[in-house]
């Protein structure tokens, strides 16, 4: 997917936009002609009459609205990105690094047992308290909270639920399908009243649950219960005091949500993911062969010192 909009991350795995079709939530739409010559006087003016202050910024609104949830949309699907990653590299690399950390340390103490030198052994023991560090309070609790809280598998160990850890950094394109499709229908800043994005919030927290683990069934499942769902009322005119505090709102939700993707882009798993963003499971593959071959190499190094 290109991300337009200042700040938001890149990927490449999406299905691409046309400019033209994108709306902009920087300018108003266009001004059009309100109706075809010889067709009926529009509501609220005589034939040939400007349109309505009130209708050209409710267009603007509604261009906004559309470019504020597809901003959304990549914002959401990066992060989903970056927190998968993180918990595969984690799940998938941790014990790598916890051998090379014992390597290190079995090493420096064999040569600190041979030298007898105090650099050496002092190097020994640093090498050895790097093994089983003292966590921080950050570290205790890593990747045992996100952005609603509890991480699914901490949620899944509190309630007695099996696991579902991700099963890859990528949800697979039918998954994105699915979750795109329900984001743009579902969407709570399409709401017109707190009743209505009371209801948006609790389904789209659902569906961004079911993409983070790439649960193709259960999007599908989301996807028949929506549109079973009620249907929303057409969303009236407002009066221009109205929409212009709409388009404030929506400018500070952007400047959000830029916020929130420069973070996530320039962070470490962010970082990592721009090195490999047409394949990043594949990154993970390559980091585990180089983690791999390191590993072979302390040991034999190993062997060589205790013989």
């Amino acid at each position: 997917m290109t991300h337009e909009a200042a700040g938001v991350p890149t990927t490449r795995n999406d299905e691409d936009r046309q400019d033209s079709d994108r709306p902009d939530a920087s300018r108003p739409a266009p001004e059009t002609q309100d109706h075809a010559p010889g067709a009926p006087d529009a509501p609220g003016g005589p034939e040939g009459a400007a349109p309505r202050p009130e209708a050209r910024l409710a267009k603007a609104v509604q261009a906004a609205e559309q470019a504020l949830i597809e901003f959304e949309i990549a914002v959401e699907t990066f992060r989903v990105e970056v927190e998968n990653f993180s918990r595969l590299h984690h799940q998938k690399l941790g014990p790598m690094y916890a051998r090379l950390d014992e390597l290190d340390a079995l090493i420096a103490e064999a040569r600190a047992a041979r030298t007898k030198d105090p650099e050496d052994e002092r190097k020994a023991r640093e090498a050895r308290a790097a093994v089983l560090p003292m966590p921080g309070v950050d570290e205790l609790f890593h990747d045992w909270m996100d952005g609603d809280g509890l991480s699914p598998e901490a949620a899944a160990m509190l309630t007695e639920q099996p696991v579902r850890p991700p099963k890859r950094v990528r949800p697979s394109e039918e998954a994105r399908r699915l979750y795109r499709d329900l984001a743009r229908k579902a969407h709570p800043d399409l709401a017109q009243d707190e009743t209505e994005r009371q209801r948006r919030d609790e389904f789209i927290a659902r569906v961004n649950a079911a993409y983070g683990r790439g649960d193709v069934e259960l999007l599908k499942e989301l996807v028949e219960e929506w549109a079973a769902g009620p249907v929303p009322p057409p969303a009236p005119l407002s009066e221009s005091e109205e929409l212009y505090a709409r388009l404030e709102w929506l400018t500070r939700r952007k400047e959000l949500l830029t916020v929130l993707a420069q973070e996530l882009e320039e962070g470490p798993i962010g970082s990592m993911l721009r090195m490999a963003p047409d394949d990043p499971d594949q990154l993970l593959e390559d980091i585990a062969e180089q983690l791999l071959g390191e590993v072979s190499r302390r040991e034999s190094e190993l062997a060589e010192m205790v013989q």
